[in-house]
């Protein structure tokens, strides 16, 4: 016969009464006894201070040199008895005879409990519990002293123990009720805790979830592209094995951190913003790899962590490389090529009008200028790409009436192997291209680039003396669509490009604008690879 499987609500349900029920009796005794205990405290102390003020009552101490001291002590004893509520107060001789009781009819008589020795022969104050006339008390004893201080006798103030006991049986139905009300919200408390693990759990017991993730690592470990979870603090909860492979991992990464495993901007992007990258290029040790990241929520909408699948674009990545680099080199050369016949046109006509002397004034205004920039660029310059990039430039500006120039202090030597020229072209060409467009906004367009590789970094820097940008315009400029321009096609994505790819050389980009006083863009790119700038 199958065994009938108990649900996971029941459990929990009877798991929480049952340790509800011992927790709760456990304290309500405790608190009971506690509280019996301060009562029987609190009464004694409240009758020991009664007798200590009616020993120290000159009144009293007179009276027991005078022939019949009850018939002053009496009257005083009674009035203070109904003042405080005591249930007796008596004081006797050394021997024990009374001078005072409730009942008149037993003054004189000797006082009953056994437990005057410690005050009358000993001088302690002192509570005691003992059965008297009026049946067992709590009580509270001290000795009368003369001026001398000689003891002549003993104040005894009681309340009677069934007066303590129903004092401390209401505190205990009130500790009781309290008790009840707290068991009765544990088994509130334990249904709906289990009505919302189950809901949790999407209605699934132990053993379905259980089966559901043998399933899931089945399929993880199938599929052919590599996936990647993350909780909403960016530890890793799952990788599969292509995704390990195609990153060139071994062993476990449960709870170790993404960003210690691989370029993590994209997992964080998506834990920020709540909304899935799309088809995002992530270049990682020799792989291009392409990124499907998407935000998991939870039934509230907020995110809880971030799931991001792997396709390895390697070759096809190359190709686009190869493609982008020649469409590149082909602009910046159809620039130049453009320049120089407008230049030619310009030489042709001062030969056709027979202006030979102005010809070759312009000639040598023309040689001076391509000496000046290109002893600029390959004297500051070592660096044969940046040198391709910029020369590339010079040409692009010159046919835009552009002033650009390279700084005089710049010292760049050739740059580390590990710096991807692709990554570079992409860096430079679309911050010039973008200070190019915000200086051709002005009268006299002029952009300066800086390079030095003097420190730990390799620092690029190019200004423009462009319209410049707002605080709240800063924020977004590398945002991917966005532009400060009018909706067209193909805007908003030069900048997004640049710092995607500063990113990736493990880099970051500075940016300083002011409205009316220009632009200036300052990349770090570390020199060694991995290291962050």
């Amino acid at each position: 016969m199958r065994k009938r499987k108990v649900s996971l609500q029941t459990k929990i349900l009877g798991l929480v009464l049952l340790l509800s029920f011992l927790i709760i009796g456990a304290l309500s005794g405790y608190f009971m006894v506690l509280e019996q205990r301060q009562i029987e405290q609190q009464e004694g102390r409240l009758a020991l201070n009664i007798a200590k003020t009616v020993a120290a009552m000159p009144a009293v101490v007179r009276a027991f040199q005078s022939k019949d001291p009850s018939k002053t002590i009496q009257p005083l004893a009674e009035k203070i008895r109904k003042e405080t509520g005591a249930e007796f107060i008596v004081v006797g001789n050394r021997e024990g005879i009374r001078y005072s009781h409730p009942l008149p009819g037993r003054i004189g008589k000797k006082m009953v409990g056994g437990d005057n020795e410690r005050a009358i022969l000993k001088g302690e104050s002192y509570i005691s519990s003992a059965k008297g006339s009026l049946g067992p008390s709590l009580r509270g004893k001290t000795p009368v002293r003369d001026r001398d201080g000689n003891i002549i006798g003993i104040v005894s103030v009681g309340f009677m123990l069934s007066d303590v006991n129903r004092q401390t049986n209401i505190h205990m139905m009130k500790v009781a009720g309290v008790a009840l009300l707290a068991f009765f919200g544990a088994i509130i408390g334990s249904v709906l805790l289990a009505r919302d693990i189950r809901k949790d759990t999407m209605g699934l017991e132990p053993f379905e979830i259980a089966s559901l993730y043998k399933e899931k690592r089945a399929i993880l470990h199938a599929v052919k592209e590599g996936i990647i979870a993350v909780d909403r603090e960016g530890f890793v909860t799952t990788m599969n094995q292509p995704a390990k492979k195609m990153l060139h991992i071994d062993g476990s990464v449960r709870r170790t951190k993404i960003d210690k495993l691989i370029p993590a901007s994209i997992f964080y992007a998506v834990l920020k913003s709540g909304k899935p990258q799309k088809d995002r290029e992530m270049v990682w040790k020799d792989r291009t790899l392409i990124v499907n990241s998407t935000p998991i929520l939870n039934e509230r909408g907020k995110v809880q962590g971030a799931v991001a699948s792997f396709r390895d674009r390697s070759e096809i990545e190359r190709m686009a490389n190869t493609l982008s680099e020649v469409r590149q080199y082909s602009e910046d050369l159809r620039a130049q090529s453009h320049e120089y016949a407008n230049k030619l046109h310009v030489l042709s006509g001062l030969l056709q009008l027979g202006a030979y002397e102005d010809a070759i004034e312009f000639i040598r205004e023309e040689t001076a200028s391509l000496k000046n920039q290109h002893a600029r660029v390959f004297e500051k310059i070592k660096d044969m790409k940046v040198q391709a990039v910029l020369l590339g430039k010079l040409g692009k500006a010159s046919e835009k009436k552009i002033h650009f120039d390279i700084d005089p202090n710049s010292s760049l030597e050739r740059l580390p192997k590990q710096i991807d020229v692709m990554r570079l072209i992409v860096m430079l060409g679309n911050l010039l291209d973008n200070a190019f467009e915000a200086a051709g906004k002005t009268d006299h367009p002029t952009v300066l680039f800086f390079a030095t590789d003097m420190g730990d970094d390799i620092v690029f820097e190019i200004s423009d003396n462009g319209p410049g940008m707002e605080e709240a315009v800063l924020a977004h400029i590398f945002e991917r669509g966005f532009s400060t321009k009018t909706k067209e096609t193909n805007r908003g994505f030069g900048l997004s490009n640049a710092a995607h790819a500063v990113s990736e050389l493990g880099g970051f980009i500075e940016v300083h604008s002011h409205p009316g006083e220009g632009t200036v863009f300052t990349v770090y790119l570390p020199k060694r690879e991995g290291v962050d700038s």
